[in-house]
C-alpha cells in the first residue's frame, strides 16, 4: 500500500493551485491579488485529499472537478459577472486538464514510484530541488506559448475609449515593450497622448492633485522616469483595420508621450 503524506499532498497541491491561478489570470487578463491566490490555492488544495477516497466513478469526479474549479475561481477573481466567471472558470478546466494529462501521459509510460493519481487527484513524492526546476520549466513553455499568442499580428488598428459619455478614437499601436501595469489591481495600462487623455477626461495631467477615480502610476522609459495619471475607462474596443475583426479589452488608461496613437501590449488581446 503505498503511503502518501497528508503535509506533501496539501503543500502540492497548493503549489499547483497558485501556479494554475496565474495562468488564468495571464491567459484572460483578469486581476488576481496575491493574497486571494494564496486563499483560493489554499482551498482547492483541499479537495486533493479526495485521492485518500475510494475510487469514484468518472462521472462523479468530473462533478466534483466542475464545483471545485468554479468555487476556486470565485474565491480566487471574485464574482463580478457571471460571463467572467464562467470565462475563468472554463479557462482553469482547461489548465487543469492539460496538467492532469501531462501527469497521466508520464504515469502511464513510466510510471514512476514517485508518482501516484487517483480520483483526478495528484500526489507527488517531491524535492523541494525538483518542483522548482519543474516549475521554472513550464513558465518557460508558457512564456513561449504567449511569444506567439500574443496578437502580434495587429499591425494596423483603432482604439475606442468611451468614458462619461465622450468618446476617443486613436491610431492603436501593439507594442511588447509596454509592460506598464497598476500597481493595485494588476490590469495593463495603455498609453495616449495627453491630448486625448484631456479630451476624455477634462483633464490634462498636470500638477499633484488628481480628479477622484484617478491616480499618480509610477512609469519608466528610456529617456525618462515620472508618474503618470491613469485612470479606468467605461470601455475600451481595439478594431483590427485589416479584418474588421473587434476586441473589448480590460485596460487602463494612461496620459504620455505616445506620439498620438494608443501604445498597448498586445497581450490584452488574447
Amino acid at each position: 500500500m503505498r503511503t502518501i503524506y497528508i503535509d506533501v499532498l496539501i503543500v502540492l497541491n497548493i503549489y499547483i493551485n497558485y501556479f494554475l491561478l496565474l495562468t488564468v489570470s495571464q491567459f484572460t487578463h483578469t486581476p488576481l491579488r496575491k493574497r486571494r491566490c494564496i486563499l483560493a490555492s489554499a482551498y482547492g488544495s483541499l479537495f486533493s485529499l479526495l485521492i485518500l477516497a475510494p475510487q469514484l466513478n468518472t462521472f462523479l469526479n468530473l462533478f466534483i472537478k466542475t464545483v471545485a474549479c468554479v468555487s476556486i475561481t470565485a474565491v480566487a477573481f471574485g464574482v463580478k459577472s457571471l460571463k467572467g466567471l464562467l470565462k475563468n472558470t472554463l479557462v482553469f478546466l482547461g489548465v487543469n486538464f492539460i496538467f492532469a494529462g501531462a501527469v497521466y501521459a508520464v504515469y502511464s509510460c513510466f510510471e514512476p514510484e514517485f508518482l501516484y493519481t487517483s480520483n483526478f487527484g495528484v500526489y507527488i513524492d517531491f524535492s523541494m530541488t525538483v518542483l522548482i526546476i519543474t516549475t521554472a520549466l513550464l513558465y518557460f513553455l508558457i512564456s513561449i506559448l504567449k511569444y506567439f499568442f500574443s496578437g502580434r499580428d495587429i499591425q494596423e488598428c483603432t482604439v475606442i475609449v468611451r468614458y462619461d459619455g465622450r468618446e476617443r478614437v486613436m491610431n492603436g499601436l501593439a507594442d511588447t515593450g509596454n509592460s506598464l501595469r497598476d500597481y493595485f489591481t494588476g490590469v495593463p495600462v495603455m498609453i495616449c497622448s495627453r491630448e486625448d487623455f484631456s479630451s476624455l477626461t477634462g483633464y490634462s495631467g498636470d500638477g499633484d492633485s488628481v480628479p477622484r477615480g484617478f491616480r499618480l502610476l509610477p512609469c519608466s522609459t528610456v529617456s525618462a522616469d515620472g508618474l503618470i495619471p491613469v485612470f479606468r475607462p467605461d470601455e475600451v474596443t481595439i478594431r483590427n483595420n485589416l479584418t474588421g475583426e473587434t476586441k473589448k479589452v480590460n485596460v487602463m488608461l494612461g496620459a504620455g508621450n505616445s506620439n498620438g496613437r494608443a501604445i498597448f501590449n498586445p497581450e490584452i488581446l488574447l
